[in-house]
C-alpha cells in the first residue's frame, strides 16, 4: 500500500512561472549554472545551485552557499514571487515534447514506502551525491526538486486527470526547449480520496529518475525523526515532494557509449572481433536500432548494426538489458571496461543529443561510438520488482521535470 498525499504547496504567482521554472540542479556545471543565472536573474537555479551568487573561489559546498540557498528562497516568499496554498491539494504536471504528452500527479510519498521498497529502486546511490543534497534540503528546509517516480496507469486516476485538464490551468507556458508545461490543481475533496485510494491500490511505485534526490529528502526525514522523538509521522519531514507518471505515457530514450580507445587492439584487430561476437551488417548512414538485441556502431566514418546472437541472450532482468550484453560481451572482455561508472575510457551521450553527437565525438575524442535501443518502463520494473539494479546509464528520460514550479516545506 502506496501513501501518496496531497501537500500545502508553495508555488509561484501568477506570471511568475516561466521565468522561475529550472531544469534540475544536476544538468549544470557551475560555469554553465552562473551562465544561466545571469541571463534569467529569476531562475530558480539560484536557488538550487546558490554557488552562483558567489565568485568561483568560493567552494561551491560552502555553508554560505547554503544558507544563500535558505535566504533567497524564503525572500522570495516573502516578496510574493511565491504564493502559499492555505489547502492540502494534488497538482497536476502536464509536458508535452515534440508531440507527446506525460502527465503526472505532483504529490509526496512516504518516506517509509521508501525504507520499506513500496517505493522502488533501480539504482545503487553515492554517498558523496547525496551529502549535498542532504545538506541542501535540510537548509532551506524544503524539498526543491521533485523526484520522478512511475506507476502502472490506474482508471481511476486517469479520470480525474482528464476531468481536471478540461478546466484552467494554473500555468501554461513553453520552456525555451520547447516543450509546453501545465500545471493543474487538484482541490476537491471527493477527487482527492479517489487519488489516494487508488494509489493506496496500486501498490508498487518505482523511481524512474531521481535516485539521489530521493534518497536525500529521505535521508533527511529520518534525521529529523532522530532530533524529535516525539514525533508522530504526519509531520511534513516524513515525506518528500515527487511527480509520478502512469508507464503508458512515459518514454525513455537511448543512452549510448563512446570509447576513447581500442585498448590493446588496432581498428582492423578491433572490428575483426566485433565480428565474432556479433552478426555484423554495414549500414548506408547513420541509424539508431530497431529493435531489442540490435546495437549500432559508429567508427571509421562508417555505420554498423550488431545483431547480438541468440545464445548470448538472457531472459535474467539484467543480464538480458541490452547495455549489459554490450557491456558483458564487447565492453569488458575485449576493451578491457571492467567498471563504467569509474573508467575514463569511456563516456555516455544522452538520445536527446541524436547520433551526429556519436558522430562528432568520434571525430574529436573517441574511436568507436554505440547506439543503444533504448531500455523500456517494463524492463525498469522487472528490474526493480527483482530487487536488482541496473547497469549505470540505463535509462535517460525526457522530458526533464522543472524545478521550483512546486515546494514542500518540511
Amino acid at each position: 500500500m502506496a501513501i501518496i498525499k496531497p501537500f500545502l504547496c508553495i508555488r509561484p504567482a501568477e506570471g511568475k512561472a516561466a521565468d522561475i521554472a529550472a531544469l534540475p540542479y544536476d544538468v549544470y556545471n557551475r560555469k554553465e549554472a552562473k551562465e544561466v543565472v545571469a541571463k534569467n536573474p529569476d531562475s530558480f537555479l539560484k536557488i538550487d545551485r546558490a554557488e552562483t551568487q558567489f565568485e568561483d573561489s568560493v567552494d561551491t559546498y560552502a555553508e554560505c552557499v547554503y544558507q544563500k540557498a535558505h535566504d533567497i528562497l524564503w525572500d522570495m516568499v516573502d516578496k510574493g514571487d511565491f504564493v502559499r496554498e492555505e489547502n492540502a491539494c494534488y497538482y497536476i504536471y502536464e509536458l508535452t515534447m515534440d508531440g507527446r504528452v506525460q502527465t503526472g500527479i505532483v504529490a509526496c510519498a512516504s518516506i517509509d514506502d521508501y525504507a520499506n521498497e513500496v517505493i522502488k529502486k533501480h539504482e545503487n546511490t553515492r554517498a558523496e551525491k547525496e551529502a549535498d543534497r542532504i545538506h541542501h534540503v535540510d537548509s532551506c528546509n524544503a524539498q526543491t526538486g521533485p523526484i520522478f517516480l512511475a506507476y502502472r496507469a490506474n482508471e481511476v486516476i486517469r479520470e480525474v486527470v482528464s476531468r481536471t485538464k478540461e478546466g484552467t490551468a494554473l500555468y501554461d507556458f513553453v520552456s525555451e526547449d520547447g516543450i509546453r508545461h501545465r500545471v493543474f490543481c487538484i482541490s476537491n475533496s471527493e477527487d482527492i480520496t479517489k487519488i489516494q485510494n487508488a494509489f493506496a491500490a496500486i501498490g508498487e511505485i518505482y523511481i524512474a529518475d531521481g535516485h539521489h534526490r530521493a534518497a536525500s529528502a529521505v535521508k533527511v526525514g529520518f534525521m529529523r525523526r532522530e532530533k524529535n522523538p516525539s514525533y508522530t509521522g504526519e509531520e511534513e519531514f516524513n515525506y518528500f515532494l515527487s511527480v509520478l507518471f502512469p508507464d503508458e505515457e512515459l518514454m525513455i530514450m537511448d543512452y549510448n557509449r563512446v570509447v576513447k580507445d581500442f585498448g590493446e587492439y588496432t581498428k582492423e584487430s578491433f572490428f575483426a572481433k566485433v565480428s565474432e561476437i556479433f552478426d555484423v551488417t554495414e549500414l548506408a548512414g547513420a541509424k539508431s536500432p530497431q529493435e531489442k538485441g540490435k546495437v549500432t556502431m559508429y567508427m571509421d566514418g562508417k555505420w554498423y548494426e550488431l545483431t547480438i546472437k541468440e545464445q548470448d541472450r538472457s531472459d535474467d532482468p539484467v543480464e538480458g538489458l541490452d547495455v549489459s550484453l554490450l557491456q558483458n560481451l564487447l565492453l569488458d572482455p575485449v576493451l578491457g571496461i571492467k567498471d563504467p561508472k569509474t573508467d575514463a575510457r569511456i563516456d555516455f551521450v544522452g538520445g536527446i543529443r541524436g547520433l551526429s553527437e556519436l558522430e562528432r565525438r568520434v571525430a574529436k575524442d573517441c574511436v568507436v561510438a554505440f547506439a543503444m535501443y533504448p531500455t523500456s518502463i517494463q524492463e525498469l520494473f522487472a528490474v526493480a520488482d527483482a530487487n536488482l539494479l541496473m547497469p549505470p546509464k540505463s535509462t535517460w528520460f525526457e522530458p526533464k521535470l522543472r524545478s521550483g514550479l512546486f515546494i514542500h516545506e518540511i
